[in-house]
């Protein structure tokens, strides 16, 4: 179980905090909008009113102790640069944040976040991936050159072993996961013996020319 700090109580921020405590996580969450807290107190470990400007607010919390604060208060590029800075000079584990566009995701890189998201980008890019290829579950951006995409096993490998496919040789391409197609059972990071059936779902990490190539979209 892990502890998260979520700056801004957005669409973004609020889907975010509830999925965390969902998953058992301890999750604080703050804004500077009472309105925006009350909907969502019931469904995170601690809501708390507080101006995301205000050096103070974070200096009562000990933000080193958070395995990750996430900073989603993209609207307000000025602010979110100000947040920025200070959970970075506060020392903040894995800081994560939402940019509005391109340049506000430059800068808040330049400023040490370890991770910039920007949700409408990022989910245009997945959606491209499922239209493209039907075989394409799902698909994540790692970053500009990597990707983890979700792939209906081809036909070419059916009963096949990951070995005799020649992924990581032919490609670079890592099976990092293999979900069985009639039983839902998930094999994580499968040895070179294991075989791949028609319907099973790969789980696999490389880069997004190689992830193409695989998938027959290049």
């Amino acid at each position: 179980m892990g502890s998260f700090l979520i700056v801004g109580m957005g669409r973004f921020g609020k889907a975010v905090a509830t999925e965390l405590y969902a998953m058992k996580h301890d999750v604080m969450v703050i804004d500077d909008k009472e309105e925006r807290l009350a909907p969502i107190a019931n469904n995170v470990t601690e809501a708390i009113i507080g101006d995301a400007k205000d050096e103070a607010v974070f200096r009562s919390l000990d933000i080193f102790s958070f395995d990750c604060v996430v900073v989603s208060i993209a609207s307000a590029i000025e602010d979110s640069v100000l947040t920025t800075i200070m959970l970075k000079e506060m020392g903040a584990k894995m800081l994560v944040c939402k940019a509005q566009n391109d340049w506000h995701a430059k800068i808040l890189t330049g400023l040490g976040a370890d991770r910039v998201i920007q949700p409408e980008a990022d989910m245009g890019k997945r959606v491209a991936h499922f239209l493209s290829k039907k075989s394409i579950v799902d698909y994540l951006e790692l970053s500009p050159e990597y990707g983890i995409m979700e792939l209906l096993t081809p036909s070419r490998w059916f009963d096949k072993s990951i070995s005799q496919s020649d992924l990581r040789k032919k490609h670079g391409i890592t099976i990092i996961a293999i979900r069985d197609g009639e039983t839902g059972g998930i094999v994580f990071s499968p040895n070179a013996d294991a075989v791949m059936r028609k319907g099973d779902v790969l789980t696999m990490l490389g880069t997004k020319r190689d992830l193409d190539v695989v998938s027959g979209i290049a």
